[in-house]
């Protein structure tokens, strides 16, 4: 049985300038099969580290013969490269079994059976032991009807299986399989955050979020449960990719790592194994839960984190208690203030386009953004993402203007509010960058900053020309 895991060709979000991480998803999934079985040709195709356009998609595909392509599970926004991935791959064999996951695909299961012929089989949620039995069952012949979790055609009759259980301890699985990507480990980069030659990867140290924001698929996609790892397993994965690869620029992934007890003995992980002084990592945090774990913050600076990210959202409570994010407006500028303090970059992101929003209220939020001051800020368009709360809102009370997939990607308006056009809001958005960054105030502080990563980050960004491709977008 040969199994091509793929990555196809895509663009990448140009708000965060030029980077190029390795295809976690499809990695971690390799591995796993390949933990369960020896006797698989399992290969990856990582087409942006091959620089490989759909032509030379379409010509590996045709040489590698694969019996079961399975596709990296991308943004809502790649929706169409994963598609058209899947019809070239139908074109060349028409027998090939084709799979596709991810919280896209996971959220709308019978749409994107019912609409693309391209598609076998869609494993919906989490996707390590629901593949492995597939290709198994594929291997032999059977038809999957035991396999939980999974999505399929049976004689042009849609089948949902019995969701999937979740795995109990994430520790038990294989470390990903960069050994698949060996060869292009030094073309994974970052260049906005890491410095030139650090190389670039991302480690996964948790999955879910005990948190239900209305905006975001992830907790649903994994049930609503937050699963850690252990702080040795997380450790072991980052030692693994600076001894072996020489990666020492690292972005846990996690949406809610989470600062307490688990980072502290993560930090003490990292400065017994004398990689403090190698490596530096950023995360993502809720502003609370820096206030909360501010004892932690000069741990974690020692321990090589110079960068965190809070998702800061709103100015105003009322959105904020709306989206269930449960936070404070008023933690913000503490939070940042926090960072700040222990020297470790501070970078926040930030919601326009709600469904109150007016003129007035954006001003508000650009004000609210200024007084808080953050080192970066990211602005970003409310999009409804299948498979959460506000989707399924926008969609029933007939919000959505734009069923172009490739739109929602946070910087393109796809509805919009009871007092603003979609043109307005997407105007909006550059008037937020402008403001923040217009500031000659914060670009002189930025490109002379005592902080070794506010300075690299303004200088990389003076050269990057964000305000006219987003003004370029309308």
């Amino acid at each position: 049985m040969k199994v091509l895991f793929v990555e196809p060709p895509k663009s990448f979000w140009f708000v965060m300038g030029e980077y190029m991480p390795p295809p976690l998803g499809i990695l971690q999934l390799a591995a796993y099969l390949e933990s369960r079985n020896l006797t698989w040709d399992i290969g990856v195709l990582d087409s942006q580290s091959e620089n490989f356009g759909w032509k030379h998609l379409e010509n590996y595909l045709e040489q590698a013969e694969p019996d079961v392509v399975v596709l990296s599970a991308l943004a809502t926004c790649n929706t169409f490269t994963v598609l058209r991935t899947l019809g070239i791959a139908k074109k060349i064999n028409p027998a090939v079994k084709t799979v596709i996951g991810g919280q896209h695909f996971s959220a709308l299961a019978t749409e994107s059976l019912e609409t693309y012929d391209e598609i076998d089989f869609i494993v919906r949620g989490e996707g390590e032991i629901t593949l492995y039995e597939l290709v198994k069952s594929l291997e032999e012949d059977k038809v999957p009807v035991d396999v939980k979790g999974l999505s399929w055609r049976n004689n042009n009759k849609i089948i949902h299986n019995p969701p999937r259980p979740l795995i109990d301890n994430l520790d038990d699985l294989p470390l990903p399989g960069y050994h698949y990507v060996s060869q292009h480990m030094n073309k994974y980069h970052f260049k906005m955050m890491a410095r030139s030659g650090a190389g670039y990867a991302l480690v996964e140290a948790s999955r879910g979020c005990a948190y239900k924001c209305t905006f975001c698929s992830q907790w649903e996609h994994w049930g609503g449960k937050w699963r850690p790892k252990s702080p040795g397993r997380i450790a072991d994965e980052m030692e693994h990719l600076y001894t072996e690869y020489g990666i020492s620029f690292l972005w846990l992934t996690d949406d809610n790592f989470g600062l307490g007890k688990r980072t502290s003995q993560l930090c003490d992980e990292l400065i017994k194994r004398g990689l403090s002084d190698d490596i530096t990592w950023f995360m993502q945090a809720r502003s609370d839960d820096i206030i909360r774990n501010q004892e932690n913050l000069p741990k974690m600076r020692k321990a090589g984190n110079y960068w965190i990210m809070a998702g800061l959202e709103r100015h105003d409570d009322k959105a904020l208690q709306n989206y269930n994010k449960g936070i404070k407006s008023s933690d913000a500028k503490l939070s940042m203030d926090l960072l700040k303090e222990n020297d470790i970059f501070s970078q926040a992101t930030l919601i326009t386009g709600d469904r109150n929003d007016d003129h007035e209220s954006i001003q508000g939020l650009r004000d609210f953004v200024n007084q808080v001051d953050p080192d970066l800020a990211i602005f970003m368009i409310l999009t409804p993402f299948p498979g959460t709360q506000l989707y399924e809102t926008a969609r029933r009370q007939g919000w959505l203007e734009d069923d172009n997939w490739a739109n929602y990607d946070m910087v393109h308006a796809v509805m919009p509010t009871e007092y603003l056009s979609r043109a307005e809001v997407q105007e909006e958005l550059y008037q937020c960058y402008r403001s923040f960054y217009g500031s000659v105030r914060r670009r002189f502080s930025g490109l002379f900053s005592r902080n070794k990563f506010k300075r690299q980050t303004y200088r990389y960004m003076a050269g990057q020309g964000l305000l006219q491709a987003l003004r370029e977008l309308y």
